[in-house]
């Protein structure tokens, strides 16, 4: 975990007791720490590695960490911008990263626009993807294992963008649209979270919006591709699936609705109970509004879950049934460290929930 060690802001934990997480739940609050303060701060791409560790990256082309080796980097490539994140640059162009990921070996940071830019970092910065096509949007990043990886943008052309690597992100390839479902037209993906994709084992699904919302699932890490439609509000640019999450190979949610209409909560919650063959519509007209991200909570066999935009924080422990608001402090993005804490990111700050009985 070196790499982890060098690059990203360490946060002390303590690990919550494994009995205590078998007991029935219900959260009635959340507590709120702020961990980073910076009007200037915009994160959207947050991940948690499995010793604890997180990193973020922001949309000023910076990535978290205090104690990492910088003089390894070139020159040329970064400038200091503070004491606990640093800024990568490229020849002039500052990076707008949505999208993150961590292995056991490395961490990688994905810009969205053009060009798009994916570095590789472990004890010095490498750029091992570059893509210049003006309609270049990439959005989301997730690894089955150390080798494998995936990440997914807006179609160039008449399907999804997906890159792929097999060798442990030294090399990336993109898949050819006669492999992968035809994008139906204004059918893209949102760069809201960096959750658009939820990986389990093998299994991948990528969740698309705009005026289609469809999931793309993959029983193969990447290698086949089938297509499902699901029942969330669509028919808009600004309409559909902003995050999705699996439990499990067979329970999953989404959550999403239209961000310029954040307290419509008319069909922008769905679920599925067989993998995302099919979804259903949960909480019609009750619960949260549009959300940017939604999360299970671990241990909870599939019934906890926390939702979070920039109107607040939700809970429901019935699977998406009912809904309790915990919070009207907004986040974009959220990632659990165990069943009782997480840590939150958005605008102008990052911040350790704490979810209390």
């Amino acid at each position: 975990m070196r790499n982890l060690i060098s690059i990203f802001l360490f946060i002390s934990i303590v690990s919550c007791n494994s009995e205590d997480a078998k007991k029935p739940r219900h959260f009635s609050k959340v507590e709120i720490e702020t961990l980073l303060q910076d009007s200037l701060l915009n994160i959207r791409a947050l991940e948690i590695d499995n010793q604890g560790n997180f990193g973020f990256a922001t949309s000023k082309g910076e990535i978290g960490g205090k104690s990492y080796e910088w003089d390894n980097y070139p020159s040329n490539d970064l400038t200091e911008q503070a004491k606990s994140t640093k800024q990568i640059k490229h020849d002039s162009i500052i990076p707008n990263f949505r999208a993150l990921a961590v292995t056991n070996n490395a961490g990688f940071v994905l810009s969205v626009g053009t060009p798009a830019l994916l570095y590789k970092t472990t004890d010095s910065l490498k750029l091992v993807y570059k893509e210049s096509h003006e309609k270049s949007f990439y959005d989301s990043m997730a690894f089955w294992n150390d080798q494998e990886g995936i990440a997914i943008g807006d179609p160039t052309n008449d399907c999804l963008s997906i890159i792929i690597t097999r060798d442990a992100g030294e090399t990336w390839t993109k898949l050819s649209c006669e492999n992968l479902p035809k994008a139906i037209e204004g059918e893209a993906a949102f760069a809201a979270s960096d959750t658009n994709i939820a990986t389990v084992g093998e299994h991948t699904w990528v969740a698309t919006g705009g005026m289609a919302s469809r999931i793309l699932y993959s029983s193969d890490k990447g290698k086949t591709w089938t297509v499902y439609n699901t029942p969330i509000i669509q028919g808009k640019k600004t309409t559909g699936i902003y995050s999705i999450d699996f439990y499990d190979a067979k329970l999953g949610f989404a959550i999403g609705g239209d961000y310029t209409q954040p307290n419509d909560t008319l069909k922008n919650k769905i679920r599925t109970t067989d993998g995302g063959q099919t979804w259903e519509v949960i909480a019609n007209a009750k619960g949260p509004g549009y959300r940017s991200c939604v999360q299970f909570v671990p241990n909870s066999e599939g019934k906890e879950l926390v939702a979070t935009g920039f109107n607040g924080i939700d809970y429901s422990n019935d699977f998406g049934i009912s809904w309790k608001h915990l919070s009207d402090e907004g986040f974009y993005t959220l990632r659990f460290l165990n069943d009782s804490i997480a840590y939150a990111a958005g605008n102008g700050r990052l911040s350790k929930l704490t979810f209390k009985e």
